[in-house]
């Protein structure tokens, strides 16, 4: 049996992945293949189902330019809500029957004889693809902590990324929580409650603000559906409300300070107990780390059931928790609420390229990307959601449109002039700029976060604002690409070919990028 070739291969069906296949499908491009390792689409919606889970970014702006969902439930929608959109949005654009499920990619090998991309599945399906369009994300790979013992609790043992069909053992049950990040602040509220006692073990206290969600009425939806320019309009609205933000995670003073300062007041009338109010007040600087959204977190606090620890976790035991003061909180459930491997997507694939390059290794030291989508030394490889393309204050579906609107126009040209390459020259450059950038804004403050790899370096977030990249995908052009070499040689690294290569955009692409902010 022969291997499939497509002129493209996409990997994921989160927002990255659909949005990629919708826009190749709009541009008249039905060669294409979607490999899913799961047996559904959705990403990270569709992975992410504990107690509470929703988006912290406005509804009408968490979803795509091109489809609109005028009857959203509510402002923040839950976790549920946004999958069965992006299910929606694979059928209404006919994906689904261009995806391959249960497609675990583990190899991606480019074919230099053959100038394509060789693609091995865990289950031993193979495809071949001119280009290689990776939609993984970032956070679907559950980090586990490194605690002594773990292994061996005994009890209800869960992961707020691994969350089970039932979660029934948590009901009149002793609860340990570990952590205080998003997905803590969303389930503690729901599952305090139903705990016969819930313990919070905290390493880091979080700069929480109000979440001002409210219900959608019925007659909203039916205004939005009756009248889509309005909810373009009140998309635009909440677009430059939210773009305000940018400031406070550069170093303009007053903007942080004065956010803080209504946050601590508010975290004062919300928490009675002047100890827990203590230990819930952060000591970093606003925006050093993700800013959580709330009206009921720091309230959860109140309750005679529910106690917060700061002692560093030092074992778990079969049926406690022992924190470095020598406590043993005897428990029953134990819930990680510990994050994501924001690496994990990549290292469990290997990408090899030019030579056989493999792409973890060329990140042994870093991330190394241009613009956050394509590697030098990997011909046709291109990341949506990539290093360094990740918001603070605004909706990250913007910048997947933006990178997808790029990485069609390169698609196009290689399919005019044959595939290319990224040169070392071009990331050089970019690395350096997002160092030089980063160091202006809260992040390299110190606060150590996910934002930061090892080395207190921001590979995650775009330092700007979503304007900025915009314009950056926008003028760069060919800037950085250049025809893959010859078998055997290496591409130049010579900035004057970069410059050579740089041309304006044609028009109707300016006025897609353009619509994508717009709408």
């Amino acid at each position: 049996m022969s291997t499939p070739h497509h002129r493209v291969a996409i990997v994921g069906t989160g927002f990255s992945g659909l949005g990629m296949a919708v826009r190749l499908a709009q541009r008249g491009e039905h060669d294409y293949v979607v490999l899913e390792k799961a047996d559904d689409v959705g990403g990270t919606w569709r992975d992410n189902r504990y107690p509470g889970c929703a988006c912290d970014v406005p509804s009408r702006m968490y979803s795509f330019s091109f489809e609109q969902k005028p009857d959203w439930s509510r402002d923040f929608a839950t976790a549920g809500e946004i999958w069965g959109y992006l299910r929606d949005v694979a059928d209404r654009y006919a994906v689904r029957e261009r995806i391959a499920f249960g497609a675990d990619l583990r190899v991606a090998e480019w074919d230099e004889g053959a100038r394509r991309w060789r693609l091995e599945a865990a289950d031993g399906r193979t495809w071949t693809a001119d280009s290689l369009v990776l939609g993984v994300g970032a956070l679907h790979e559950p980090r586990l902590p490194d605690i002594a013992g773990l292994d061996t609790f005994a009890g209800e043992l869960m992961h707020t990324a691994n969350w089970p069909e039932g979660d029934d053992g948590l009901d009149g049950k002793r609860l340990a929580v570990v952590g205080t990040g998003a997905s803590v602040v969303q389930l503690l509220p729901e599952v305090a409650p139903r705990a016969a006692h819930t313990t919070v073990f905290q390493r880091t206290p979080a700069w929480t603000m109000p979440k001002h969600d409210s219900l959608w009425s019925v007659a909203r939806q039916e205004r939005f559906r009756r009248y889509p320019w309005m909810q373009r309009l009140v998309r635009w609205r909440t677009y430059w409300e939210l773009e305000a933000r940018a400031p406070m995670f550069v170093r303009v003073p007053g903007a942080a300070k004065l956010v803080a300062r209504m946050a601590t007041k508010r975290l004062h009338r919300h928490v009675s107990d002047p100890e827990t109010r203590a230990k819930l007040t952060p000591d970093y600087r606003i925006g050093c780390k993700r800013i959580l959204l709330s009206d009921d977190y720091w309230r959860t606090f109140n309750r005679p059931d529910v106690s917060l620890e700061t002692a560093a976790i030092t074992a778990v035991e079969p049926a406690a928790v022992v924190t470095a003061d020598g406590t043993r909180h005897e428990v029953d459930a134990l819930v990680l609420g510990t994050g994501f491997d924001v690496k994990g997507s990549y290292e469990r694939m290997d990408i090899r390229g030019l030579g056989g390059r493999r792409l973890n290794d060329e990140w042994s030291d870093g991330t190394r990307t241009n613009l956050g989508i394509t590697v030098d030394g990997f011909p046709e490889l291109y990341l949506l959601l990539g290093p360094n393309t990740g918001l603070g204050h605004n909706s990250v579906v913007l910048m997947i449109e933006l990178a997808t609107r790029y990485v069609l126009d390169r698609i196009e040209e290689s399919r005019r002039t044959g595939p290319r390459v990224t040169t070392r020259a071009a990331v050089d450059r970019f690395v350096t700029e997002m160092g030089e950038r980063s160091s202006h804004t809260v992040w390299s403050t110190g606060c150590h976060s996910w934002y930061l790899d090892d080395k207190g370096r921001n590979f995650t977030l775009w330092p700007g604002s979503t304007v900025s990249y915009w314009w950056r995908t926008r003028r760069a052009g060919k800037a950085g690409l250049v025809p893959v070499p010859s078998v055997g040689t290496n591409p130049t690294t010579d900035a004057s070919t970069d410059a050579a290569a740089t041309t304006a955009l044609p028009g109707s692409t300016e006025k897609e990028t353009e619509h994508v902010l717009a709408q």
